[in-house]
């Protein structure tokens, strides 16, 4: 053949193996498509964990597991609760965020993981790495303290700590617990000696002991050694008193205004999670919320149940951005770190 002559035949067979893979990778396309259409119609298909970023014991982790049972049964997969502790719930959160996106993975979220968090040196952004899927609970807050300390009330408490300068052993356990004793500090003219832990679980156990004086938790946890005067419930941290522990005055009644902060809890999914996955998640928590059984077990534990249009993810996220841009400016201002 002379040089540079051209083979039809080989262009002819070239164009038809060219042809035949372009038909081919359409094919392969839409198959992918298809498996993941499947995939997200299918949802769940294999269980969910729920990650807790605390300790287990503490009111989140209890909130979590009632949760869980029936959003599993909903959603016919197990939803199965996995506790990563530490700094303050932020790395059970980091690892939510380096979850694969498919809404088998999620987290029960609060005050002190997706708001207070930023006195951490977290490598997520908390207002655009999550997907947010429902607002579950409003959580009235409590300072409580040991039996024996020679305080009944928050006022009481405030005459003691002036005795006693420094000497008032105030759980650090969270970003919430440290704000809180910071502005306990400011608002009263007093010192507090800062004690860290990892968890309210381990840090209740130890109140109870006598070992520390002094812990700002949820009613999920100390509720019940309340009612069993086995701590004593100095104030509930609400600007008014809740209506699921109305026998509590708030820290505004007791002399301190403002002294308020309220804890909730609320449901995300990594950034990117489909939108069918996020739906069907939502669909099982609003169902569970609804549940008598439920409503009565929260009640029990001090949770206000998040009203209906809360309950959405958009919901959760306006409700976030609120708390993020009222809070941040004081955390920032008062220049406060977690330790």
């Amino acid at each position: 053949m002379v040089e540079g002559a051209r083979d039809t035949h080989y262009d002819q067979r070239l164009s038809i193996g060219v042809g035949k893979m372009r038909k081919f990778l359409i094919a392969l396309a839409f198959a992918f498509i298809a498996v993941c259409s499947a995939r997200a119609d299918n949802f769940p298909s294999r269980p969910i964990t729920l990650i807790v970023p605390f300790p287990p014991g503490g009111s989140t982790d209890v909130a979590a597991r009632i949760m869980a049972d029936k959003m599993g049964a909903s959603l016919g997969q197990p939803v199965i609760v996995e506790n990563v502790g530490g700094a303050g719930g932020s790395i059970g959160v980091g690892r939510l965020a380096r979850a694969t996106p498919d809404g088998y993975t999620i987290d029960i979220g609060q005050w002190d993981t997706h708001v207070g968090a930023i006195i951490y040196n977290i490598n997520f952004d908390l207002r655009t790495d999550f997907t947010p899927i429902g607002l579950i609970s409003i959580n009235p807050m409590l300072l409580v303290a040991k039996k024996t300390l020679p305080a009944d009330d928050l006022k009481s408490l405030v005459a003691y700590m002036k005795a006693h300068p420094g000497d008032a052993k105030f759980v650090n356990q969270n970003a919430s617990a440290q704000v809180v004793g910071l502005l306990l500090q400011k608002l009263t003219g007093t010192e507090v000696l800062f004690v860290p832990y990892r968890g309210a679980g381990p840090a209740m156990t130890d109140l109870i002991s006598g070992q520390v004086d002094l812990l700002l938790v949820q009613g999920a946890v100390a509720l019940p050694q309340v009612r069993a005067g086995i701590i004593k419930a100095l104030a509930e941290l609400s600007p008014e008193r809740s209506a699921s522990m109305p026998d509590i005055p708030s820290a505004g009644e007791s002399g301190v205004p403002g002294l308020s902060i309220a804890g909730w809890f609320g449901f995300y999914a990594p950034k990117g999670t489909p939108a069918d996955a996020v739906g069907k998640l939502n669909a099982a928590m609003v169902a569970a919320l609804a549940d008598s059984q439920v409503k009565a077990r929260f009640a029990q534990l001090g949770l206000d149940v998040a009203a209906r249009e809360q309950q959405t993810p958009d919901g959760l996220a306006a409700f976030q951005n609120a708390e993020m841009d009222k809070w941040w400016p004081i955390i920032k201002a008062a220049g406060i770190r977690g330790e």
